[in-house]
């Protein structure tokens, strides 16, 4: 093994050990990184809300010309000169904090145009990366910094005294509240919430004005914060807190409305978060809770969240469970209800303070008052310059002859210079100025420019003198700006600010009641149920779409009820699954049901005839088919069945009517295509278990078929409407219809062939529709729009007349 090689000191090296204490390194060392990260990271100035990264970005964008006239450039581009010029620290910092600012759900004024993926609410979606997007500054970033070039702002080196930064900018609008902040340093965090842009200047500019205002004053402009993703604010004592000490917390909780969002559903829509909240969290909190359990009443989650109609959560609610219980479960356990603690920590001369709403708007208008004050002086000393110069050449320009003379007379440009000063008793600076000046700028037309410059320069100095010697004139110089902006930029309130939550919704129970209620099928096949046990139906009200009600049956909200086919079966319909009708004010009619098809699956050539209730201590049900067939149903009804038979049918025959005896006293009505009415008690017609096949009910004659079968209550006035037409057409204008009252018919023998109820005139040969019921009778066209029905008729076999209005269906009150 080769020797190892010895390294021989120079001959004048001494060595030197210093003993140092570990503690005091320990503290010296963390004190220095602390007040590093303190004051040169994670806490924003006062003056502007800028953190020094953000600050400058937004210089480094302004000095690139990446105004919002510009085109779009690379992000990597802007990370790349503020990380090369100005920020000593990493790129991905520097793109963060771009990131951040130009996305319209953190910031509630953004300051940076972004073209690409900048990320999703809840950072969800990250962003893409910087190689990938494209930014330019926002209309907000040039108010950030606004007169900047003009001496407004102090600079400083940047990390290695290459170049100069602003150390805080001029920032036309209050930022720090507008936008809000957040940051960790050490020892000490910061967690402002944005607050409404025209708000927060109204506030300023009240105290501006009235340099004494007190918090309950400022806080009737600045009621509470206003965040980008709206939502509502539940609580304000938190609030108050912050703004008078600096400290106070808030619960933030998602905009919810109840909605109809499938025909046998409601849910919960969510179209606002709360802040910082994205949707995943949420669904990701509520598939949790839904497995282990600790959350019911939800079926399904869906994010239908688009760019064309923004966020939307839709929450499927069970049926049978009150949404707005399981809207304050969501609430209790899920983030769609977060709390914000606020804490307004932020640099004040370089030193970390907690400031109340008061002291941040105080801080911020000292520093307008500043901006304004060196940007006048600034622009004055500019136009003092510049006048100084005009007042020079226009001296020239009076003895125009002798200064060319002098010009043209003397050795060099020096001796030029001394000649003029000697002669016209000019300033070095003017004489130069002269002397640089082009001759065709000599013209008799330039010295009426210069003049008409000159005067208003002398205004514009005197303008400007007296903003410098009076503090009301700077005073309303600020605020007039400060309007300005908040004429231009200002939006309407986001966030709803609620005192408090309200009544406790977890009084109610979580379960909807079994409560009674009535189940409704109009004559368009919309099926609903009411919230109550009584009729919702105002007979008085002015008719409307969807009004005629051809089905009524008694319910529990929790209970079933059935539903008798034309082809003889009885289905189980759930009741909680209908929509529920408005208590108040009365409902005209059944629009907010919701189709059959949602509920059954019939066959094609298959219709519902009735509504039914599964009591089975009723008198039972009665049935009438085409073929003249009639049978009262034994109210056996299985509960474990879904379906079931109520009469065997014979071969091409069909069930035309059927409904539900109510006192077994009713009197049951035939009616066939020849105008044959037959009525007879229901007391005639036995019983009978569900497979058999009925009994007679009236007899037809050949090729007669029954159209109509009622059960008609003989205590109640009652009504026939019939209306003929003719085989082989279906031309409305040669229909008549004849409406007459019900007791003009006799009662007749089961299986006989009853009486003629309408006589047919020229060209009908049969009836194509015909009802008897209670009254009042309403009528309706096939799509469910109100039709007139004619007067009525004593005429037990008079002849119709024409309608003004086709007919389709027609029923009685509910």
């Amino acid at each position: 093994m080769a020797p190892r090689s010895t390294k021989t000191q120079p001959d004048d090296f001494e060595e030197r050990i210093l003993d140092i204490d570990v503690v005091d390194e320990m503290q010296g060392s963390f004190l220095e990184y602390a007040y590093s990260v303190i004051y040169s990271r994670a806490l924003p100035d006062a003056r502007d809300g800028m953190k020094p990264v953000q600050r400058r970005i937004l210089y480094q964008m302004h000095e690139m010309g990446l105004r919002p006239d510009r085109s779009h450039v690379k992000c990597a581009r802007v990370v790349g000169e503020v990380m090369g010029k100005l920020h000593p620290h990493g790129d991905s910092a520097i793109y963060d904090a771009l990131v951040r600012m130009a996305q319209p759900f953190s910031m509630r004024l953004p300051l940076v145009d972004g073209h690409g993926n900048f990320g999703s609410l809840g950072n969800d979606d990250p962003p893409a990366a910087m190689r990938y997007t494209e930014c330019r500054a926002a209309p907000a970033a040039g108010l950030m910094v606004e007169s900047i070039d003009e001496e407004t702002v102090d600079f400083a080196a940047n990390y290695d005294g290459s170049e100069q930064e602003p150390v805080s900018l001029p920032a036309a609008y209050p930022n720090l509240l507008v936008n809000g902040s957040s940051g960790i340093a050490v020892g000490m965090a910061t967690n402002m919430p944005p607050h409404n842009l025209g708000e927060v200047i109204a506030a300023a500019r009240h105290l501006i004005k009235h340099p004494g205002a007190d918090l309950e004053t400022l806080m009737r402009h600045v009621p509470g914060p206003d965040l980008p993703t709206g939502g509502r604010i539940v609580g304000m004592d938190g609030i108050r807190d912050a703004y008078a000490r600096g400290r106070g917390t808030f619960k933030m909780r998602a905009t919810v409305t109840v909605e109809q969002v499938t025909p046998r559903r409601k849910g919960l829509v969510v179209t606002e978060l709360p802040f910082t909240v994205g949707p995943e969290k949420v669904i990701s909190k509520i598939k949790d809770l839904v497995n282990s359990k600790r959350l019911q009443g939800i079926s399904d989650v869906k994010d239908l969240t688009d760019r064309a109609h923004g966020l939307r959560l839709v929450i499927e609610v069970k049926n049978g469970f009150n949404p707005e219980a399981v809207l304050e479960q969501l609430y209790k356990l899920t983030p769609m209800e977060e709390s914000f603690g606020i804490n307004n920590v932020a640099l004040v001369d370089g030193q970390p303070l907690t400031l109340g709403l008061k002291e941040l708007l105080e801080v911020y208008v000292d520093h307008r008052f500043t901006v304004v004050r060196r940007r006048s002086e600034y622009r004055r000393g500019k136009r003092r310059d510049r006048l100084h110069l005009v007042e020079g050449l226009l001296v020239a320009l009076v003895d125009i002859d002798e200064v060319i003379r002098i010009i043209r007379s003397s050795e060099n440009a020096a001796q030029a210079k001394e000649s003029l000063i000697a002669r016209f008793g000019l300033s070095d600076v003017q004489t130069q100025y002269i002397l640089d000046t082009p001759l065709r700028r000599l013209t008799k037309f330039d010295r009426i420019e210069l003049e008409s410059e000159r005067d208003r320069l002398r205004a514009e100095i005197e303008e400007l003198t007296r903003i410098l010697e009076s503090d009301a004139e700077l005073r309303k110089l600020v605020s007039t700006e400060l309007g300005q902006v908040a004429k231009k930029y200002a939006t309407p309130r986001r966030t709803e600010l609620l005192e408090s939550a309200g009544a406790p919704v977890a009084a109610v129970p979580l379960e909807v009641a079994d409560d009674p209620c009535r189940v409704l099928l109009s004559s368009t096949g919309l099926l609903a149920r009411t919230a109550n046990g009584e009729p919702v139906f105002d007979q008085e009200a002015k008719r409307t779409k969807h009004d005629v009600i051809v089905s009524a049956v008694p319910a529990t909200t929790r209970g079933e009820t059935g539903v008798v086919t034309s082809a003889g079966r009885l289905l189980r319909l759930t009741v909680v699954d209908l929509p529920q009708l408005p208590e108040s004010p009365p409902v005209p009619n059944l629009a907010g049901g919701a189709q059959l098809s949602e509920f059954l699956t019939l066959e094609d050539d298959e219709r519902v005839v009735c509504l039914t209730t599964l009591d089975e201590s009723s008198p039972g049900l009665a049935l009438g088919t085409e073929q003249g067939v009639v049978k009262r149903v034994v109210p056996d009804y299985p509960s474990h069945k879904e379906e079931l038979e109520v009469i065997s049918l014979r071969e091409g025959d069909r069930v035309v009517g059927a409904a539900e005896l109510r006192t077994g006293e009713e009197d049951l009505v035939f009616i066939t295509d020849e105008a044959q009415l037959l009525r007879y008690a229901a007391s005639q017609v036995r019983p009978q278990g569900r497979a058999a096949g009925g009994m007679a009910g009236v007899k037809l004659g050949d090729e007669a078929k029954v159209i109509s079968f009622t059960a008609v209550d003989p205590a109640v006035d009652a009504v026939v409407f019939t209306l003929s037409g003719s085989h082989g057409t279906l031309d409305d204008s040669i229909s008549t219809a004849k409406l007459t009252p019900f007791d003009q018919f006799p009662r007749k023998g089961r299986a006989t062939g009853g009486v003629r109820c309408q006589r047919f005139l020229k060209g009908e040969d049969m009836l194509t529709m015909a009802w008897a019921g209670p009254t009042p009778a309403k009528a309706a066209a096939a799509n469910g729009t109100p039709a007139e029905l004619p007067e009525p008729d004593p005429r037990r076999d008079g002849s119709g007349v024409p309608l003004k209005k086709p007919v389709a269906v027609v029923a009685g009150p509910v």
